[in-house]
């Protein structure tokens, strides 16, 4: 059953009349096929103006929407002969990481990606996608297999954050994600990191310091949620829209900051209204990088990699 979001509520009603009349039509029925044709265009206007000038909160808002496709979904359609790999060979294993082996258009690859669930059941068994030590090990783990390898490695990102429970600090949460940066950028094979939901804080950085970073048209990336900004800044949670505002957290203010290279469309509505085509659409989007930093000598690669954050921070400075 399709959630809708509070901006769409309009076509929430225009698309619950839509079904009514469908129940409605049949072989003895009335033919009202012209009066769903009629309401169905006015539904699709509705939701091109509304998806043509949403806020920086309602993209947060539809980068969360729980019906987007995940890690699982991304890995079950365009990788083959997945292999799942598990464990850090330290602690255990992290559900909020899943990652593995597997054939990409052929070609093998190391797959990394943070996976929040889709119900219950799995949101509980993945922690919603918030990793512990473990999982950024983990990730550390299978990206150095991957540059044993020569394997390109590919993330996919979305998690609000980093586990922050008292577990994760004692097993050294900081230091696992200060390491799982610095791999993904010493790693000597190619890595692409896509950005699927919410990319939040050092959880999503920490499998995110690729050769190419691209982002769902409606996805968000941000050192910290609007809730919690808006929490410190006004000491006012409520305040979440116009801390949206100001952090530039969607895929348009990032790639005019240059902080990504790539801005993958979405299917009108959001990649939840038609999950396969936001897949595919990030599938050609990786196909049509991938073969140009495999064509590249390693050692260039890592240098270009390193110069490429290096420059973030410098014109930050300046």
């Amino acid at each position: 059953m399709r959630q809708f979001l509070d901006f769409e509520k309009s076509v929430a009603e225009l698309e619950n009349k839509i079904d009514e009349l469908r129940r409605m039509s049949g072989p003895d029925g009335i033919n009202i096929a012209e009066e769903i044709t009629r309401l169905s265009e006015k539904a699709d206007r509705q939701l091109r103006t509304a998806y043509a000038k949403l806020t920086p909160w309602q993209k947060v808002q539809v980068a969360r929407h729980a019906q987007r496709p995940h890690t699982v979904d991304y890995i079950d359609a365009l990788i083959t002969e997945f292999s799942p790999l598990a464990g850090d060979r330290l602690f255990g294993d992290d559900k909020a990481i899943i990652g593995g082996v597997g054939r990409f258009n052929d070609q093998p690859v190391v797959v990394i990606g943070t996976e929040r669930g889709a119900e219950i059941e799995t949101r509980l068994k993945h922690n919603f996608g918030m990793a512990r030590p473990e999982g950024y090990r983990k990730a550390q783990r299978l990206m150095k297999l991957a540059g044993r390898f020569g394997l390109p490695v590919l993330t996919f990102i979305d998690t609000s954050g980093a586990w922050p429970g008292i577990d994760a600090e004692a097993r050294g949460q900081a230091e696992a994600i200060a390491r799982s940066i610095e791999t993904c950028l010493n790693v000597p094979v190619p890595v692409i990191a896509t950005v699927i939901g919410e990319g939040g804080s050092g959880g999503a950085v920490a499998l995110g310091a690729g050769d190419r970073v691209m982002m769902l048209e409606h996805a968000i990336y941000s050192v910290i949620s609007p809730e919690a900004c808006a929490s410190i800044l006004w000491r006012d949670p409520k305040q979440a829209a116009t801390a949206a505002d100001a952090l530039k957290i969607t895929a348009q203010d990032l790639l005019q900051l240059r902080l990504i290279d790539r801005i993958i469309p979405e299917p009108l509505g959001g990649a939840q209204r038609d999950p396969k085509a936001a897949i595919r659409a990030v599938g050609d989007a990786i196909a049509a990088e991938l073969p140009g930093l495999l064509a590249k000598d390693p050692v260039l690669l890592k240098a270009q990699r390193r110069e490429k954050f290096l420059a973030m921070g410098r014109e930050a400075v300046t």
